[in-house]
Formats: structure tokens, sequence, C-alpha cells
């Protein structure tokens, strides 16, 4: 049977977390929060969206999204905006978060097929920097 649209975008979801969580961890498994600085394992931090997931066109964006502690992402007011807007144009260029706050404006319609490719390549991804750095 088929998966369902929804359950093929909370596998996305899943997928896509994992590799933002690992694209800068340290062999012992450790990152740091984008906005705040804490360093912490992996599995302890999250997926911090600069514009909110609830917009398709940079829910999934590698720039849009950094890796953050639950104090920033989610008790510290709507994920620290003004600071993760400061450091998305210190880590990659100034107007990038202007960029990111217009491009989340656009409408974008993902079929069954780009979940299913999006997902096979995260997955990749993922599983390949857990094995280059030896790390769980």
């Amino acid at each position: 049977m088929k998966k369902t649209i929804s359950k093929l975008k909370k596998e996305l979801d899943k997928w896509f977390s994992l590799y933002i969580r690992l694209r800068e961890v340290t062999l012992e498994g450790m990152t740091q929060c984008f906005t705040c600085g804490k360093v912490d394992h992996y599995k302890k931090l999250q997926n911090g969206h600069f514009q909110s997931r609830r917009h398709h066109a940079t829910r999934w964006d590698e720039t849009n999204c950094q890796v953050q502690c639950i104090k920033c992402n989610i008790f510290s007011g709507n994920g620290e905006q003004y600071k993760f807007s400061l450091y998305l144009d210190a880590k990659y260029g100034v107007g990038t978060s202007e960029e990111l706050e217009y491009q989340s404006k656009q409408t974008i319609k993902m079929t069954r097929i780009d979940y299913v490719e999006d997902i096979s390549y995260y997955k990749e991804l993922v599983n390949k920097i857990k094995e280059e750095k030896k790390i769980e």
C-alpha cells in the first residue's frame, strides 16, 4: 500500500531534521545551537526554522533550517527570530533572511515523487555522515 502524502511529509521531516542536526556534527556527535551557541549532543538538539514549517516553500530549505536548542527553538519566543536573521545574514550573506521571508510566501506543490526522492536523498546523506563520523 502506498504511503499517504501526510506520512511521506512526516518521513521527510524526520530525515531532513536529522540531516540538519548532523551536517556540522563533531566526531563525538556534538553540535552547536545556531542562536545561543550551546553545545550538546545532536540528539538533544532540534531543527529550528527561521521561516515557520507551515511555509512549504522553505520548510525543507537548508539555509532556512539550522540547529537550535529547545530553549531557543521553542521557549524563547518563536525561535529567537531576530538573532536567527542576523546570524543567517552573517553566515550566508546580507539579505539572506529577507530572501527567505520572500521565498516563504511562494506557493509550491510537491508531488508524491518529490517526497520519495527527497526522503531518499536525505536518508543517504544522514547515513553517509554517520558512517564518516562513526556516530550512531
